[in-house]
């Protein structure tokens, strides 16, 4: 027995690591197979279309390249794309600077004590349910920054091609803005207590090396502290952006739900993918040719690849920042 152990070890380590990767390629294979009539019919209009019409589901049917869908259907994916993209890169920009800060603070300034009261914290908010987020933004939260904020912002941003962006009609308290910020409150856990157990992680002796060199508080932090866990940090951020180009009903509830037309500024309504698939599942489900369905797994399909594709790149980034030297003793 003792010397099948560590065969069986091995056996049993081989299956655990093979095992993500073949419930992405079943995932990959299902979705595809799925979408393939979809994906005949809608063509690469499906990527630069705005419209999202189903067509008559409850009357006749035709045929085009071998799949049978609604007549006038039309569908087209762009507002989606383009909804999930900003709202997750606003979240981001508002989550990264406060998450790597606030772990700076509690790794390393906060008493032992307090700091351990504040991470409490942090994982209990990563753990609150999405849908109590929503409710929160759309009952208190979007409100606030509709009436009070955005119309600060919308008044004195300038009138210029790029920041006039930030102009214009500020809404009821859905939309993109709105959606970017509740995705970046519940990302911010998710960062900031990952990036906090890996600045705990950083040695005490370069930090007090390169204090005792003369280099400041925030020199300390950006040549030595951060150049350290930087390869670990990407990582933390990758988690976050997943959360937030997947979440579902938080952003159905504040986003305002339009289908078929591009955001105007950055206050107006909108949608994401994920949004939409939990959203227009209940009525795809009435299409007989079950073409809409077919729609909703080519539009997951998409989502999956800017996932996959966001993770792969962050790899490389990683890859190719793990092997640069500590940078400690440029300019001292």
């Amino acid at each position: 027995m003792t010397g099948y152990s560590p065969r069986l070890v091995r056996w049993a380590g081989a299956v655990a690591a093979v095992l993500p990767l073949l419930v992405l390629v079943f995932v990959l294979g299902v979705l595809l197979i799925e979408a393939a009539g979809a994906i005949k019919v809608n063509g690469p209009h499906f990527f630069t279309g705005t419209a999202w019409n189903p067509g008559n589901t409850y009357g006749d049917t035709v045929v085009s390249h071998g799949v049978a869908h609604p007549i006038g259907a039309d569908y087209g994916a762009l507002p989606l794309i383009v909804g999930t993209l900003a709202s997750s890169a606003i979240a981001l920009i508002v989550a990264v600077p406060v998450s790597v800060g606030a772990a700076f603070v509690i790794a390393q300034r906060l008493p032992r004590r307090l700091a351990s009261a504040v991470g409490v914290v942090l994982e209990l908010l990563a753990g609150i349910p999405s849908v109590v987020v929503g409710l929160w933004g759309a009952m208190t939260f979007g409100p606030i920054i509709a009436h009070r904020v955005a119309p600060v912002i919308a008044r004195n941003a300038p009138n210029v091609p790029v920041l006039n962006y930030f102009r214009g009609n500020t809404g009821n308290g859905e939309g993109m803005l709105v959606s970017g910020l509740v995705l970046a409150v519940m990302i911010i856990p998710i960062i900031a207590s990952t990036c906090r157990d890996l600045i705990r992680q950083v040695p005490s002796l370069p930090r007090e090396g390169a204090t005792a060199l003369g280099m400041s508080d925030w020199e300390c932090a950006r040549r030595v502290t951060l150049p350290w866990v930087s390869s670990g940090i990407v990582g933390a951020v990758v988690l976050g952006l997943g959360r937030a180009l997947g979440e579902t009903m938080a952003v159905a509830m504040v986003s305002g739900a339009e289908l078929g037309a591009m955001p105007t500024n950055i206050y107006s309504t909108m949608t994401t993918i994920a949004a939409t698939v939990v959203s227009q599942l209940d009525s795809a489900l009435t299409d007989s040719s079950n073409f809409a369905v077919k729609t909703l797994a080519e539009v997951s399909l998409v989502l999956l690849v800017i996932t996959v594709a966001t993770n792969v790149a962050a790899r490389l980034l990683v890859r190719r920042a793990s092997g640069v030297a500590l940078p400690v003793g440029r300019g001292v």
